[in-house]
């Protein structure tokens, strides 16, 4: 059977599944030897280099001017991802953003992020695949060593606390911690400055 371009990031946008043995899927192998080669020339420069940009610039399509991120950094789905402006994302970071990974303006990561869209079948867990987008509101703040599971919304200023686990939405405003993350405190939104 012939497959138009594309058609393996349609399934993925209706959540999958995918089966990396049907022949579309060859699409999305390209991609993510595109993005680990990318990924390990920028983490191959000199953290004081600021050459490395220019390797993320390409692995994301997009110029980089209002968006830092730290090295070492890992994400396998390069055309995935999307930023707002005044992104900061610290070293460390492993973004598997098959699924979709958007980050809008102000978004704050400490180091050792990882966010996770893509699941395994629970019983053709060789072959087949399911995604969720992931998405982080504006000003959100996620902490070190979080971990944000497929399908998960971070709302806008939300606080993520270092080491949560987040499996589920997390309210504007929202403070969570935990594994599982639960909400621990709402935050005063008269407060927040943009």
């Amino acid at each position: 059977m012939e497959y138009e371009k594309g058609y393996v990031y349609d399934l993925m946008d209706k959540g999958g599944p995918t089966k990396v043995t049907e022949p579309y899927f060859k699409e999305a192998v390209d991609e993510m030897m595109r993005a680990r080669v990318l990924c390990a020339k920028a983490n191959a420069v000199l953290p004081d280099d600021m050459s490395y940009v220019g390797y993320l610039e390409e692995l994301f399509g997009r110029k980089l001017d209002d968006v830092r991120i730290l090295t070492p950094f890992t994400c396998d789905f390069g055309n995935r991802v999307k930023f707002g402006k005044n992104v900061f994302i610290n070293h460390s970071a492993i973004l598997s953003a098959s699924g979709g990974i958007e980050f809008e303006d102000g978004v704050m990561a400490a180091p050792g992020l990882r966010i996770a869209t893509i699941n395994h079948d629970m019983y053709d867990r060789h072959t087949t695949y399911t995604y969720g987008k992931v998405t982080v509101g504006k000003n959100a703040w996620l902490g070190m060593g979080c971990t944000i599971c497929p399908g998960v919304t971070i709302g806008r200023y939300a606080v993520v606390a270092a080491g949560a686990v987040v499996t589920k939405d997390v309210p504007d405003y929202a403070v969570v911690g935990g594994v599982p993350a639960k909400v621990i405190k709402m935050l005063d939104s008269e407060r927040m400055k943009d």
